[in-house]
């Protein structure tokens, strides 16, 4: 895997302060993307242990409340190393994990290894940036047409009723 930028202290995707790591390469390529110098397999740096080390050290940092995981996009990596990778988060920061895609909750849960990484999270914003859709006003996302998911919440729900966050409240999509 190859990372474009990695972030000791990060308060512009999440609320606190989150250690945060971008993801290179893009398939779904969304014009008007926020991060479109991401979307290259080839930009950034390769992620290393020794990279991997000190993402997971950063994190830990006591003034940290989370970890937000971006790309490019996090679903066209390797996803057996994006696994092992959230998996190391989850067990040794043990803070919340926050995880945007282009796309969509459901179909993410069609896949083995995907649905397990979900199931790491806490939060998922899915879908692709629509640009016609485009709202700056938008807390966490750039295009109305994209969600915040709530990971556990929806994944408890035999229905898959979506608690999607509403901004400072839950709301269901059915």
């Amino acid at each position: 895997m190859r990372y474009f930028k990695m972030r000791k202290y990060d308060t512009a995707n999440w609320d606190g302060l989150n250690t945060t790591i971008f993801f290179s390469g893009c398939t779904l390529k969304c014009p008007g993307c926020f991060n479109e110098e991401a979307q290259d397999f080839n930009s950034g740096f390769e992620f290393t242990k020794k990279e991997e080390d000190l993402f997971i050290k950063w994190a830990n940092d006591t003034y940290v409340t989370g970890v937000c995981i971006l790309g490019g996009e996090p679903f066209d990596q390797d996803l057996e190393d994006m696994y092992r990778f959230i998996l190391r988060l989850k067990t040794e920061v043990k803070k919340p994990i926050h995880l945007w895609s282009g796309y969509k909750f459901e179909d993410l849960l069609c896949g083995k290894i995907s649905k397990d990484i979900l199931k790491l999270c806490d939060t998922l914003v899915d879908g692709r940036f629509d640009i016609d859709k485009k709202n700056l006003n938008l807390k966490y996302r750039g295009s109305s047409n994209q969600r915040v998911i709530d990971v556990k919440e929806t994944l408890k729900n035999r229905d898959m009723d979506f608690k999607v966050l509403n901004i400072t409240r839950i709301i269901h999509i059915i």
